[in-house]
């Protein structure tokens, strides 16, 4: 098995040399633009884990492993547009950087050239990675569905929340993992016990980016530190802070939830102290902790080699602990 590096690196070759402008050069510009913004390339690097954990050669996902990252990129661009995001790592969004139809249009190219690169695999590898893409893009759409209708719902629970989140990202972090296991012709159970590691994984990272959108270091962070309170996301942060927090603070928190200052800088100081004051802040992170061991109990359960097991273990603490 290789290191996490020589994946990415292995990884970001391929993506080079498939990943081409040409005309129109509007259309194709923008996802080249979006595909080399940088990154974690987290999904796709669980691809290539995925296979070779169960003893194939990793460069037989490459294709797959391309899908997801385009997928998710795709995704990205259209979060944005959603979101009126401005910065993507640092950098202008797509929709910010050639406006708001491009934005759509090459996205919607993306997504169907994900699809495309399934076209690689023969019989029942296509068929099956086929299928298990379009679930997992149905899910990733309903799980937007889910973040956007939050926004005007005030009845919003965590077990609400944290359905959301394992639809809008943790089912394609568990649907890399499956993907490798599906190119190295895993059996059903390990397919099964990969995704079920990825996902819960999943919710884990997701919540420590809850985490980090506000708590982050903005040099480091690449996205807008405060975005969510914002846009007045009911995350698990928000959510925890209503449920702990005196009657005073909460008619506050809910209050600031409800409107949008021009200036939103005080705003986002006055929600952060109520996350930390609440105990929301400590309880994000002890919820963070128990989805990365729920992980790590299952992955003990699965049938590879203990150095596998070491490997994919470190890469789930290597996640909990980043600042980006």
């Amino acid at each position: 098995m290789l290191a996490i590096s020589e994946y990415r690196d292995a990884f970001l070759n391929y993506l080079e040399s498939k990943v081409k402008v040409k005309e129109p050069r509007n259309l194709y510009e923008p996802m080249a633009y979006i595909l080399n913004l940088g990154g974690k390339r987290l999904r796709p690097i669980l691809v290539l884990i995925g296979t070779e954990v169960f003893n194939a050669d990793y460069k037989r996902a490459l294709d797959a492993a391309l899908a997801i990252e385009i997928f998710h990129n795709f995704s990205l661009v259209h979060d944005d547009i959603m979101d009126d995001a401005p910065l993507r790592r640092g950098k202008k969004t797509v929709h910010e950087k050639w406006g708001l139809n491009t934005g759509i249009l090459s996205g919607d190219a993306m997504l169907i050239n994900a699809y495309q690169l399934f076209e690689n695999y023969e019989g029942s590898t296509f068929k099956e990675l086929a299928q298990l893409f379009s679930k997992t893009a149905t899910e990733v759409c309903e799980g937007q569905q889910y973040d956007i209708d939050f926004e005007s719902r005030d009845d919003v629970s965590i077990p609400d929340y944290l359905k959301m989140i394992e639809y809008k990202t943790a089912v394609l972090v568990g649907a890399s993992l499956q993907m490798g296991a599906i190119v190295a012709g895993a059996s059903k159970e390990s397919k099964d016990a990969i995704y079920q590691f990825g996902r819960l994984l999943g919710i884990a990272f997701q919540l420590q980016d809850d985490y980090l959108d506000a708590f982050g270091d903005p040099k480091t962070f690449g996205k807008q530190v405060g975005g969510d309170i914002i846009e007045n996301k009911k995350t698990f942060l928000y959510l925890k802070s209503l449920e702990a927090s005196t009657k005073e603070e909460a008619q506050q928190l809910e209050y600031l939830f409800s409107v949008t200052p021009s200036d939103n800088t005080e705003k986002i100081e006055t929600v952060k102290s109520i996350f930390v004051q609440s105990g929301a802040a400590n309880a994000t992170q002890k919820e963070i902790e128990n989805y990365t061991n729920s992980a790590f109990d299952v992955l003990e359960e699965i049938a590879i080699k203990d150095e596998y097991k070491k490997n994919l273990q470190e890469f789930g603490n290597m996640l909990m602990k980043r600042s980006v």
